[in-house]
């Protein structure tokens, strides 16, 4: 009886957990089919036949720079995760199966990258993309975002290919493979957790950031969905049904790569927890 009360207990704090990180963005989408009036007059409640509108799509969509928004941002977050989990594993691979002198304080010093926050180098970081001529580029934002998440993917990496047995890789090696094919073919296919976990926690803030494409990328048809969607805001007067539209189709992608990884990403988070 007492066991039954503790998972009806859980079970029961983990829904409202649910509902309450679902309910703001159920709330964004369900007003994205009202008119204005509605949104305002009655927010909380679901469109009706009365107040049921796509006129906030239509703006949305109808606005041919904003399918370019949502490209350049599939650009930039696809580029960041594919580069990431490249280099991130690679370098996680030299830090755990080389050992050499200066091994631990490279560790140490890669791990300082998690602690300190990149954008407090804003303005060493525009200085440097001017200087390359990368300003308004989508190869500017990426190559940001990839030195930004590669110390937390080097570092969540390399505790799953420590947990990798060491005799594996050496029967390898006995049997003729490189350090290429060891690397592609064995260690690789046994971290998909890690690296799906990785793509997770690099997507999410990458799609949503605002501060660098505001100072790398703002004009020129290089921005991303997130400043994009920032034309209808304005001053005196905002669309707030072309807000509402543009943030609920944002969200789809985030939806889609977690449906995509959520058993890898499930697997990889608690294989960590028991490591």
């Amino acid at each position: 009886m007492r066991k039954n009360l503790s998972a009806i207990t859980v079970h029961a704090i983990l829904i409202a957990y649910t509902a309450l990180a679902l309910f703001p963005i159920l709330l964004v989408i369900m007003n994205s089919f009202k008119e204005r009036k509605a949104i305002f007059g009655k927010p909380l409640q679901p469109p009706g036949p009365s107040t049921f509108s796509l006129v906030g799509y239509d703006r949305v969509f109808g606005d041919s720079s904003i399918v370019s928004y949502y490209l350049n941002s599939i650009t930039v977050t696809g580029g960041t995760i594919f580069f990431t989990l490249l280099f991130g594993a690679m370098a996680a691979w030299a830090l755990t199966e080389y050992k050499f002198r200066w091994n631990t304080l490279l560790a140490l010093f890669l791990s300082i990258g998690i602690m300190v926050p990149i954008r407090l180098g804003s303005v060493a970081i525009v200085q440097l993309i001017s200087s390359l001529n990368l300003i308004n580029t989508l190869t500017a934002l990426i190559l940001v975002y990839v030195a930004q998440n590669l110390p937390l993917a080097i570092f969540i990496l390399s505790e799953f290919i420590a947990q990798i047995p060491k005799d594996l890789r050496e029967a390898a090696r006995c049997d003729g493979l490189s350090e290429y094919h060891i690397f592609f073919y064995i260690v690789l296919p046994l971290i998909r957790p890690a690296m799906a976990t990785v793509a997770v926690f690099v997507m999410i803030p990458v799609w949503n950031d605002l501060w660098f494409p505001l100072l790398l990328a703002p004009t020129g048809g290089k921005q991303t969905i997130t400043l994009g969607i920032q034309q209808f805001l304005g001053q005196y007067i905002t669309d707030w049904n072309a807000v509402l539209a543009a943030l609920s189709t944002a969200i789809i992608p985030v939806l889609l790569l977690y449906v995509i990884f959520s058993r890898q990403l499930i697997r990889g988070l608690t294989s960590g927890a028991v490591k």
